[in-house]
C-alpha cells in the first residue's frame, strides 16, 4: 500500500472508531465550532497540537509556521488571530515553541538559505535584540535553546501589541497569552511566558487607548 492510501485507510478507522466511542461526535462538531484555545505553533511534524495536550477536534484552533512567529505583517497569522479572537472568541492564544527548532538554528547561522532567509530576519532580529544573554552562554545547543525561549517571549509581546488582542481585552477581558516550549526529549511542555488581559504591556507605545470604533 503506498504512503498516501495508508493515511486514507488510517482515516476511515479512525472515524469508524469515533462513531463507536460516540455516535454524536461529528454531528456536534458540524453543529458548532467554539474552542477555548488559540494554538500558534511551529510547522515541525514531531509538535501535533492536539496530541501533546490531549486534545479532542474542536478543542483548538491552529495555526503553524516555520518557528511559530506572529509578524505583524503577515495577513496569515493576522486573520487567524482576527477570527479566534473576534467570532470564536477564544479564552486563551498559545504560542508553543520547541527546542532543538531548525528554524531558529537557521536564523542563528550566516548561511543564506533562498527565500525563507527573509522569513528567518524576524528571528535575527529577537537574537539582536537578546545579543549580549546569549553571548554569554558558551554552549551551542544551550544557545540555541534559550533563543527559542525567547523567540516564544517575543512572539507573545507581538500578540498583545495587537489592536485585535487590546479590543478584546476592553470587551470581554480576554484572551490571556501564554508562551510554551515543547521539549522533544521528554514530551513535556515548559511555560515561559504569560501575559494575562489588561496586563501592562512593556512598552506603552505599544497600547492603544482609543480602540472604539478604529479599524485593525
Amino acid at each position: 500500500m503506498k504512503d498516501y492510501q495508508q493515511l486514507l485507510s488510517a482515516n476511515k478507522a479512525w472515524a469508524a472508531r469515533m462513531v463507536q466511542e460516540d455516535p454524536d461526535f461529528f454531528q456536534r462538531l458540524v453543529d458548532i465550532q467554539k474552542p477555548n484555545f488559540l494554538w500558534i505553533g511551529c510547522s515541525d511534524s514531531r509538535v501535533p497540537p492536539n496530541e501533546i495536550t490531549q486534545t479532542r477536534p474542536g478543542d483548538i484552533f491552529i495555526h503553524r509556521n516555520v518557528a511559530n512567529l506572529a509578524v505583524h505583517t503577515d495577513m496569515n497569522m493576522l486573520s487567524v488571530l482576527q477570527y479566534a479572537v473576534e467570532v470564536l472568541e477564544v479564552k486563551h492564544i498559545v504560542v508553543c515553541g520547541h527546542y532543538g527548532c531548525g528554524g531558529v538554528k537557521a536564523a542563528m547561522s550566516r548561511h543564506s538559505f533562498g527565500m525563507i532567509n527573509k522569513w528567518l530576519r524576524h528571528i535575527k532580529d529577537v537574537y539582536r535584540l537578546h545579543q549580549p544573554e546569549l553571548l554569554k552562554i558558551a554552549n551551542d545547543d544551550q544557545r540555541l535553546n534559550r533563543l527559542i525561549e525567547l523567540n516564544v517571549q517575543e512572539q507573545v509581546n507581538n500578540i498583545a501589541e495587537t489592536s485585535i488582542v487590546q479590543r478584546a481585552w476592553k470587551k470581554r477581558n480576554a484572551p490571556h497569552i501564554h508562551g510554551w516550549v515543547y521539549d522533544l526529549h521528554n514530551g513535556i511542555i515548559n511555560p515561559i511566558s504569560e501575559i494575562m488581559a489588561n496586563d501592562h504591556l512593556q512598552n506603552e507605545i505599544y497600547e492603544y487607548d482609543d480602540l472604539d470604533g478604529i479599524q485593525h
